[in-house]
């Protein structure tokens, strides 16, 4: 019988390196998920735009510029009704005045056409006008 000592087996040792190339995996398909999906959540908005039930507005700034559209296609600025060479007229000067463009206010009624009012903010923004806020009349309160 001879003495001497027992070799112990240690086992396996720990993996000190993560494989990486699962997790590379894992993120360029939810990335290529991502991108498939993210285009067709944008188009499905549903809009009812004549409705808004909306927390009461404060004051408005005193240098907003208010501008309505009729269902006929009047334009109102301030007030006043222009013609659309002179409304345009009237945007180019207040687009280059110096310092801070003014808000504006658009008030479009019900009947006009989506593609109208879409035509007037491509004015305002050619204008410089960039800053535009939609009224709207509150929502009927509902019964309880």
């Amino acid at each position: 019988m001879a003495f001497g000592r027992l070799e112990r087996n240690r086992g396996p040792q720990p993996m000190s390196d993560i494989n990486m190339t699962p997790l590379i995996d894992v993120m360029l398909v939810l990335l290529v998920i991502f991108m498939i999906t993210a285009p067709l959540m944008t188009s499905r908005l549903k809009l009812d735009l004549p409705k808004a039930e909306a927390a009461a507005a404060g004051q408005a700034p005193v240098d907003a510029l208010q501008i309505a559209l009729q269902a006929d296609g009047a334009l109102y600025l301030a007030e006043e009704r222009l013609e659309p060479e002179a409304f345009a007229q009237r945007l180019a000067r207040l687009g280059e005045r110096p310092g801070a463009r003014p808000e504006v206010h658009l008030r479009a009624d019900r009947a006009v056409p989506y593609g109208r009012v879409a035509e007037l903010i491509g004015q305002l923004q050619q204008a410089g006008l960039d800053r535009i806020a939609f009224v709207t009349e509150p929502a009927a309160a509902k019964a309880p």
